[in-house]
């Protein structure tokens, strides 16, 4: 593969955030999370959020992707 020069480098378009999410967490939520922020010295909550729904949404979508046989017909 051809390396490239630093201003050669792949531009990837920034993908500006523009829809604000809101949500809330009860007492004992709240302690956990930051129990894990601060056991595995998280800097960014927001990331952490983003990467954990994220990561749920496509999992479940990729389960969820319509297939041309049942399950139980497959086996």
């Amino acid at each position: 593969m051809k390396k490239l020069k630093k201003d050669q480098k792949k531009r990837i378009p920034k993908l500006p955030r523009i829809h604000r999410v809101t949500f809330a967490f009860n007492e004992e939520e709240h302690k956990a999370v930051c129990s894990y922020i601060k056991k595995y010295k998280i800097t960014n909550k927001s990331r952490l959020y983003r990467e954990v729904i994220m990561k749920h949404v496509i999992k479940t979508l990729v389960n969820d992707y319509p297939t041309l046989f049942k399950e139980n017909e497959m086996r």
